[in-house]
């Protein structure tokens, strides 16, 4: 917590001297906290979603309008409690060679059937977009906006595993950091309101998709097919991602 509030202050700090010294440039900043909502899917057709996470959003917002209503937009935040539940149904598999905690003391790093893996991440993130704006009048104080496309770039910095529906008691809090790919990039879109509070002040809202195009593993683990054969499994996981953004301006 206490690298995240100095990240937050600095770029604070940056944001306040940049809208001081390039208001007739168009540039504002602001801060969000939106909370999210995750799962994850799988190109494997025996690895099946079956339950989602419910995070939040923490950071800082940039915007630099290169004309009237169109802006490029930046900034930097923290993702908490992304990921969400997949199942096997897998005879068995090895899904997190690379990670050694408890999963030899408890005998269950090889996974059996059915066994289901609750993925807890955290990222770093860095997202870059279009943003088009327009008024819905000339005296209102409401603004209606899309941000499209939005690039993100997110650097894991932690990643906790549950295993779930075990026939041994369940894990929980499992360190798989080793196991998962420490640069993700997803793409998406969003769009939604702003209410002018003062002159200077803005209040936005809106509703965000955020899809993963790398894997989120490093697929180095193995499984076992129904006849007993072991293969490397090698399937891509991704995450997707519905976020209700709260952003203040200034």
């Amino acid at each position: 917590m206490k690298k995240i509030f100095f990240v937050l202050t600095f770029f604070y700090c940056l944001g306040g001297g940049l809208h001081a010294q390039d208001k007739e440039t168009g540039f504002r900043f602001g801060f969000q906290a939106s909370p999210t909502w995750s799962w994850l899917g799988s190109s494997d057709k025996l690895i099946e979603g079956a339950g989602a996470n419910w995070g939040m959003k923490l950071g800082m917002l940039g915007e630099v309008y290169f004309a009237p209503n169109y802006a490029i937009t930046s900034g930097i935040g923290f993702g908490f409690n992304q990921g969400g539940t997949v199942q096997t149904s897998y005879q068995r598999g090895v899904y997190f060679p690379n990670s050694s905690p408890d999963f030899t003391v408890t005998g269950l790093d090889t996974l059996p059937l059915n066994a289901k893996m609750h993925y807890r991440l955290r990222y770093v993130e860095i997202p870059f977009s279009l943003r088009i704006r327009g008024g819905s009048g000339v005296d209102s104080r409401i603004q209606y906006f899309a941000e499209l496309p939005i690039f993100t770039f997110g650097f894991r910095s932690k990643a906790l595993l549950d295993i779930l529906g075990t026939a041994n008691q369940n894990i929980t809090d499992e360190n798989i950091k080793e196991d998962i790919n420490a640069l993700s990039m997803s793409w998406g879109l969003g769009g939604g309101i702003e209410y002018e509070l003062a002159a200077n002040t803005r209040l936005a809202t809106g509703i965000y998709w955020q899809q993963q195009f790398t894997d989120a593993d490093t697929d180095k683990g193995s499984v076992q097919r129904s006849n007993g054969e072991w293969k490397r499994h090698n399937s891509s996981t991704t995450g997707r991602q519905l976020s209700l953004r709260l952003a203040i301006f200034f």
